[in-house]
């Protein structure tokens, strides 16, 4: 790919190596990542601690996203089963929290590549990978693509389910 030598191996594996030379800068790295992301690799290894950093963070930002709304959608739709015909705004405001979430998730992951990509740390999976032996740092991070398919349904799903649940006994309490 660049002056760091191949990058992508015949398995499918992608290693940002943290080389410099005098072109190569965080700027390089940061390229050749989306590069192995658009090349949809199934395997990313990155060693450049600022950039593998960054990168694992956002993956866990939206995996956050993700969880909120999903928890905050199911609570909406229990506490419509448990709590008082009543009083709406407990159910209300857990509904409004999945749906801004789920909003936010779509509008910021729904073109991004790293949305496909999981931040794997489990040592027993990573020994498994033939390239790690070979790496120039001692903790990269390792990206692994998964199917986020049905991450999408589960949120869209519980999040549109908790909206009209709330409409339906907004709408029954009006009568």
């Amino acid at each position: 790919m660049d002056a760091g030598g191949d990058r992508l191996h015949p398995s499918n594996i992608a290693v940002i190596r943290e080389v410099y030379d005098s072109e190569y800068s965080q700027h390089g790295f940061s390229m050749e990542l989306e590069k192995a992301l658009d090349a949809c690799c199934s395997v990313i290894v990155i060693e450049p601690s600022q950039l593998g950093d960054e990168t694992a963070r956002w993956i866990s930002f939206g995996n956050c996203l993700h969880k909120t709304a999903v928890i905050s959608g199911l609570t909406s739709i229990v506490i419509g089963f448990v709590w008082p015909d009543n009083v709406m705004i407990p159910q209300g405001s857990t509904c409004i929290i999945s749906l801004l979430s789920t909003a936010l998730y779509t509008a910021s992951w729904q073109f991004d590549h790293c949305v496909k990509y999981q931040v794997e740390k489990d040592p027993r999976k990573l020994a498994r990978l033939p390239i790690l032996g070979a790496l120039t740092t001692a903790s990269p991070v390792v990206l692994v693509r998964k199917d986020d398919t049905n991450r999408k349904i589960l949120h869209c799903t519980v999040s549109v389910a908790a909206v009209a649940f709330c409409i339906f006994r907004l709408y029954c309490g009006l009568k």
